[in-house]
């Protein structure tokens, strides 16, 4: 059986998202859980699926993996969600490989295959086209439609009070962040950090430094409004990268040193260069941007005479069943306010948003797409 339902489907590369109605399986396989959605952030991913530069994407689809809703039906062989739960969605994983096992899912074996092939675990598709033809999804999730149908690993249960409107991000923007400074670098207490690009993911790394206790936390963009929202949410220090020479301004403030830490979210090859030359003797970066340019090494007095190090974090290492109730936790004690960061838009401003994300006007954009929802109903 299916039901109908609406979509913004990417037709090829570098197309618009467009709105269709699309047919959803209304009945879910044993570890299958089929969710109503109520909100949905615009992450870089999404944009990075649309233009092509993450890699190669079976279209036509429809994208999204910063859902939040409502569930309404569940698998035969599914025990941590249930109908009615409130939940946010992440990433799928296989649970079973040594490095789900071992804590590190978002290292599964099968991360890609799980998330980037466009179909379901048994190779079927979600969603068609009324005239059957397949649409494909993304993250097994593609939050950019009213129902979708995820892997229960897909699936973080949270409380009923808490506005669904707000904390779709929290399954892949703002852990991402975070994890990469929670898990990823973990960074000692008065240690300094970089962080260049101060997007939804630059934010929450600059938000988990803070509660690491980093003793400057050092944030660099090209626009001034956001430089502003980095001080609000707790930047030592800002550099605007039009203006001066961030690297040079970096060593002035750590005493000609560097920084122990660095976080690139930009994806420009030239950036991520002068990261690594931020960095103090034994420093470590984060390169997590979504991008498809490439990292070459610099000259080894300046890699390996110096003992820095490259770091690849996916995902912010986090766990999304533990990592997106800690970022709650944080936020309701007020020392997460990711809320801050966000503006609403109706699922019809879908390529609104979109380019609101991409020019860099709105830090994070979010899709209404249950208008009807009322928090705490």
């Amino acid at each position: 059986m299916a039901r109908q339902i609406t979509g913004a489907v990417i037709e090829e590369l570098n197309a618009p998202f467009k709105l269709e109605t699309l047919e959803v399986d209304d009945q879910p396989k044993a570890h299958e859980v089929l969710v109503h959605i109520v909100a949905s952030g615009i992450c870089h991913s999404d944009e990075a699926v649309r233009n092509g530069s993450a890699g190669d994407y079976p279209y036509p689809g429809v994208v999204g993996h910063e859902g939040a809703g409502i569930v309404e039906k569940v698998g035969s062989s599914v025990t941590t969600v249930k109908e009615g739960d409130h939940v946010i969605l992440s990433y799928d994983y296989d649970g079973t490989c040594q490095n789900c096992l071992t804590g590190h899912p978002s290292s599964c074996v099968n991360w890609g295959q799980l998330n980037f092939a466009g179909v379901r675990p048994d190779g079927s598709v979600a969603f068609t086209r009324e005239d059957g033809s397949p649409i494909h999804n993304f993250f097994n999730q593609s939050s950019f439609t009213t129902e979708t149908l995820v892997q229960e690993r897909n699936v973080t249960v949270i409380d009923k009070d808490i506005d669904l409107r707000k904390v779709g991000p929290l399954g892949c923007g703002f852990v991402t962040g975070s994890g990469t400074v929670f898990n990823g670098l973990d960074p000692e207490e008065g240690s300094t950090i970089a962080i260049v690009g101060t997007g939804a993911v630059g934010s929450a790394a600059l938000m988990a430094a803070k509660i690491k206790g980093c003793s400057k936390i050092i944030c660099v963009d090209i626009h001034d409004s956001r430089l502003e929202m980095a001080k609000e949410l707790g930047a030592t220090d800002t550099i605007n990268s039009l203006n001066e020479d961030w690297v040079a301004k970096v060593k002035e403030l750590t005493n000609g040193q560097g920084v122990n830490y660095a976080i690139d979210t930009t994806g420009i090859s030239a950036i991520m260069h002068q990261a690594i030359t931020a960095l103090a003797s034994g420093g470590h970066l984060a390169p997590i941007a979504v991008t498809a340019k490439t990292l070459e090494f610099l000259p080894w007095n300046e890699i390996t005479a110096l003992q820095k190090h490259i770091d690849g974090v996916l995902m912010g290492d986090a766990v999304p069943q533990l990592g997106i109730q800690t970022l709650i936790d944080f936020w309701k004690a007020g020392d997460f306010p990711f809320d801050k960061l966000e503006k609403f838009y109706t699922f019809e401003q879908v390529n609104e948003a979109n380019k609101a994300s991409n020019d860099g006007s709105v830090i994070k954009p979010v899709m209404i797409i249950d208008d009807s929802y009322k928090p705490g109903e």
